[in-house]
């Protein structure tokens, strides 16, 4: 509270300072500086604070990192001067520099390593096609609205924050109540409508606006519906996700790689969801930057020739069993994970392995990072297995990247729906006679039996494995009917023999052919970005130590800017060599900027810190200049016609600072860090 009132009373010297004009600009000046020394003061409680994890901490460090991204025009809110739209942002220059970096790096890691097929497909996306899968039945999230006002909310969040709130902050809660509550933030996914619903009322949740009380939670779909053509009779809608405009182009990109398996196809693309309370910032937001692989795979040989490479890798990983028990993370090797069966397949496992050296290498910290297992009820029926990378923030545990095993789901639905067979086909070298199981759902008896819910139990019988269905056979015939187990109904249902037909056929064959499995790698790009910009963030004391001075330490990879040349003084011999210098680094096809500003050399550096530019030129003679790197500001001397290939060496990772260091003499000159 003191120092609330310290920077209010800094604040209203420094408004009737400028208010009185020009005769008063020392006064503004003091109350200027005045003002940096509390922010001072507080980057520092900042610091102490976050490292005890604390709410408050949290969002004092969410504050320190936004108010620096909005000042500096990393992201700010879209059509601002109108107040702007709730879940819509822009880029601005430093951020879309990020993120063409962040783009630029997954294609060379997966694409490029990979040997992936890239494809580009449209945004408005015809009704028939996400029909078939799934998504104008089932793509809703769970919205109660005020009694009242009719504002919406995500039931799911209010109870989550609720919970959240409750095990933070009430002192007074005895442990067998934070037990509950942080065992219903465990399963909080894998809560139905109704039992989301009695839980909203079991903790008497209203409405956090007006206190009004809450209606029961019912789906809302969150697709934006537009129109095709002038008619308006063609419907279609901007797309959820990139990965339908794969599946639909599979026969051709089979045909185009050689009839082969396995194959990938990646694409990056604009992606859009109606939330229905957007919060969070680049987190939750209404239009944002997928970039999505669908690795296409044998089923029935799941092995990847590749898994060796990541296999000895550890990480924190967070199968179901630790979430069910209440139990926490755990450091687990890849191959263990995979060998045990933890992991479904190697392929999976693989993907698994990449994602993680992906992030890892963009700059996001290892510690804070992890791999969580889906629980039961969050996967659909068909999935094998789905793991997303979750990746800690000031906004806690959030989900980046989505892996899944997918099977033929999607494959075999756009065949249906299309008539077009996706399948892929494998030559035998002699004809083979093999058994084929078919499963005949009777759509007549299951239609009078489960009505609007036929669809749904047809799908997860026609979706069993072999043994399941040779059990399911087995318990028919000798009792007349079976318990059966529909995910997406979230229960067990009857099935007796007359509703479906399980046989093994003979048949002699001249090649297989089969419907491709499906791993798919799902990256939320702009999620990805803000936690970067989280774990990039601190601050340093400047050499007054009246101020912290921020600071991203972005990798050269993904910083905006690579490199700043400065001008130590403004002469002609300097600013002569910086023009060298300058057209050096554009032929090397380095991002840079020269900064020719009266203002101290400390008090450049401090500004190109703040934007997480990782080496800064230093122009103190016509023949040779200083190169200091960013976090622990150590200077080499290096010859003017030497400055852009070592420069190119350690942004394009040829070369780390330890090696030009040794290389290359060090400096100490009298300009300094006077930050």
């Amino acid at each position: 509270m003191a120092a609330a009132a310290s920077s209010s009373s800094s604040e209203d010297a420094l408004r009737r300072a400028l208010a009185a004009g020009g005769a008063d600009v020392e006064a503004a000046v003091d109350a200027l500086k005045a003002l940096k020394v509390e922010a001072g003061a507080a980057a520092r409680r900042l610091q102490a604070a976050v490292g005890s994890g604390g709410g408050a901490a949290r969002e004092e460090m969410r504050q320190a990192v936004v108010n620096t991204l909005e000042r500096k025009l990393f992201y700010i809110p879209s059509f601002k001067i109108y107040r702007g739209v709730a879940g819509l942002y822009d880029y601005g220059p430093p951020g879309c520099a990020v993120k063409a970096n962040v783009l630029s790096f997954w294609r060379q890691h997966f694409v490029l390593e990979e040997n992936m097929l890239e494809v580009d497909c449209p945004c408005v996306t015809p009704e028939i096609v996400l029909k078939a899968s799934g998504h104008v039945e089932k793509f809703t999230d769970l919205m109660v609205k005020d009694e009242k006002t009719g504002t919406c909310y995500r039931a799911d969040h209010l109870l989550k924050d609720y919970c959240k709130e409750k095990v933070e902050k009430d002192l007074t809660l005895s442990p067998e109540k934070a037990a509950e509550f942080k065992h219903v933030l465990a399963v909080l996914d894998d809560l139905s409508a109704d039992e989301l619903g009695a839980k909203i009322k079991e903790y008497g949740i209203v409405a956090p606006d007006t206190k009004n009380q809450l209606s029961d939670p019912y789906p809302f779909n969150l697709m934006f519906q537009t129109s095709i053509g002038p008619t308006g009779l063609s419907v279609g809608y901007m797309r959820p996700e990139t990965a339908q405009g794969i599946f639909v182009n599979f026969k051709d990109l089979y045909y185009y790689n050689g009839q082969k398996l396995p194959f990938a196809a990646a694409q990056i693309g604009q992606a859009f969801r109606n939330e229905i309370s957007p919060r969070q910032g680049l987190l939750r937001v209404r239009e944002f930057t997928l970039a999505e692989i669908e690795h296409f795979v044998d089923p029935e040989d799941k092995s990847h020739p590749k898994f060796a490479d990541v296999a000895d890798l550890e990480f924190l990983m967070f199968p179901r069993e630790l979430q069910l028990s209440g139990e926490s993370a755990k450091s687990v090797k890849l191959g263990e994970a995979v060998s045990k069966g933890t992991v479904n397949n190697e392929t999976l496992g693989y993907f698994i392995g990449r994602v993680y050296l992906f992030l890892t290498r963009l700059g996001i910290d290892k510690t804070r990072l992890r791999f969580r297992q889906h629980l039961p009820n969050e996967m659909a029926h068909y999935a094998a297995d789905c793991w997303d990378a979750e990746i800690e923030c000031s906004y806690g545990w959030i989900e980046c990247v989505g892996i899944a095993d997918r099977s033929a789901y999607d494959l075999r639905a756009h065949s249906e729906k299309s008539g077009v067979p996706l399948v892929a086909h494998e030559k035998f070298s002699k004809p083979r006679e093999v058994e084929k199981l078919v499963i005949v759902p009777s759509k007549k008896d299951l239609g009078l039996a489960f009505k609007g819910n036929q669809k749904m139990v047809v799908e997860a019988l026609e979706a069993m494995s072999e043994k399941e269905a040779m059990d399911m056979k087995a318990a028919l015939e000798s009792k007349g009917e079976t318990n059966f187990q529909v995910c997406t109904l979230g229960k067990d249902v009857v099935i007796t023999k007359k509703m479906v037909s399980i046989s093994m056929e003979k048949k002699v064959e001249h090649q297989r052919v089969f419907t491709p499995s499906v791993i798919e790698p799902s990256f939320g790009i702009g999620r990805i970005i803000y936690c970067l910009f989280e774990h990039s963030f601190y601050t340093r004391p400047s050499k007054s130590e009246e101020e912290q001075l921020n600071v991203f330490r972005f990798p050269p990879i993904v910083a905006p800017i690579k490199c700043t040349v400065f001008p130590l003084v403004k002469n002609q011999e300097f600013d002569n060599a910086a023009k060298v210098i300058d057209k050096a680094l554009t032929t090397a096809g380095i991002s840079h900027i020269i900064d020719t500003t009266a203002i101290s050399i400390g008090r450049r550096y401090a500004r190109t810190d703040e934007i997480g530019v990782p080496f800064a030129v230093t122009v103190d003679s016509a023949t040779s200049v200083t190169i200091r790197e960013r976090d622990s500001k150590e200077q080499i001397r290096v010859d003017i016609d030497e400055v852009a290939s070592v420069v190119k060496q350690l942004t394009e990772g040829q070369s780390t600072w330890a090696d030009v260091s040794a290389k290359y003499p060090s400096h100490v000159g009298p300009q300094g860090d006077q930050e």
